[in-house]
């Protein structure tokens, strides 16, 4: 069976691994997250960057620095993970679902101004298998009408936009480093600040609610309780595995686009044909070859597809359902306008293998092509 995930190594995780076991400082904050975080910073032109176990924990911690109180309101695409809604709903806020372009499967910017409410704190642009959304647009929509912009980055470290990093755009922006992801480390995640506003209550917020960090710097005699927080930075093992990805994060980033290269050019016939639509790319953007996906004729193809390529040994997923027709979702959420494009893409959408090493992509095109002729 080709799976649809393997994780990958570089080379010197175990190395570094050990190298922090003999520090001697196991928990977070060490010579090792220090160092990605100064990589992450470097990489994407952020103003800071603080590591945190997972990019679940730093949406949550966005959600706590808007300081959002129930009944606030948070605009979002429905077509993406839980975590990017569970986040501000578990501070009472509702997440109000806008619906995608049909090019990018972005948030369709031309849709946010008409869902903006006197109760509107913050707009969450997802960029989908690290392709971006208009960043000019939503940030200067965000400006004129004093509402936090924040970037669900998770898929898209690599990827820029008009030439420039996304991560970089929003006040906020999350990073993930899920085994999922094209740079990981298990479980992880990064929250980005480019608004430097947020900077000493994000450092607060991590450390539990207390001023550990600039005690930790000196800055203070002792640390106490100070706001809300929780304990979302990762250990100094997590970070050092870490660490060895982001020292090829060029070379991975490169091997992800070589795949869904040959995607591409093996299945742009079909396309000509009708069958499929693969993803589409804006000229403004430079993506980081996350994921490849083809869009199918209708759900029943989508899983007649799915069983076939199940059948050849490969592993084939969709993604997602839409967040507003999940039990949770109607529950905590509501919809602004219609989303027929989402329900339409969620039920026709593959998802194809992808990961660092993989060298079956000719036998999963040829598979594609084979069930189509």
């Amino acid at each position: 069976m080709i799976p649809f995930n393997k994780p990958s190594l570089t080379g010197k995780e175990i190395e570094y691994i050990l190298d922090a076991s003999n520090t001697g400082q196991l928990a977070g904050d060490g010579k090792y997250t220090l160092l990605c975080q100064e990589i992450l910073k470097n990489y994407t032109g952020c103003k800071n960057s603080l590591l945190t176990h997972s990019c679940t924990a730093a949406l949550e911690m966005c959600a706590l620095l808007a300081d959002l109180q129930p009944g606030d309101e948070v605009i979002m695409p429905s077509y993406t993970f839980v975590s990017t809604a569970n986040a501000f709903c578990l501070r009472g806020a509702t997440p109000v679902f806008v619906d995608i372009r049909k090019d990018t499967l972005n948030l369709d910017e031309k849709l946010v101004k008409d869902a903006i409410t006197s109760k509107t704190k913050a707009v969450v642009a997802v960029h989908y298998a690290g392709i971006a959304c208009e960043m000019d647009f939503l940030a200067n929509l965000c400006q004129k009408y004093n509402i936090l912009f924040i970037e669900d980055a998770a898929q898209a470290l690599g990827s820029k936009y008009n030439g420039k990093s996304l991560g970089s755009f929003g006040d906020l922006a999350t990073l993930s480093f899920h085994e999922t992801k094209n740079i990981i480390s298990g479980e992880g995640g990064s929250l980005l600040i480019n608004n430097e506003s947020f900077t000493k209550q994000a450092e607060i917020i991590r450390a539990k609610g207390t001023n550990r960090t600039s005690f930790d710097r000196g800055e203070t005699k002792k640390y106490t309780w100070h706001s809300l927080g929780s304990s979302f930075l990762p250990g100094e093992l997590i970070a050092a595995f870490l660490y060895a990805q982001l020292e090829h994060i060029d070379s991975i980033t490169k091997k992800k686009l070589d795949i869904w290269k040959k995607y591409y050019d093996g299945l742009r016939c079909i396309e000509e044909k009708g069958f499929v639509k693969l993803p589409i790319v804006p000229k403004n953007c430079e993506h980081n070859g996350h994921l490849f996906f083809i869009l199918v004729e209708n759900q029943k193809k989508r899983n007649e597809l799915i069983d076939f390529l199940k059948s050849n040994s490969i592993h084939s997923v969709f993604h997602y359902v839409p967040l507003h027709s999940s039990p949770a979702g109607i529950r905590y959420g509501r919809c602004h306008g219609s989303l027929s494009i989402t329900e339409d893409v969620s039920s026709r959408l593959i998802r194809l293998p992808s990961w660092i090493g993989m060298n079956k992509t000719n036998k999963i095109i040829s598979s594609i092509l084979h069930f189509y002729n």
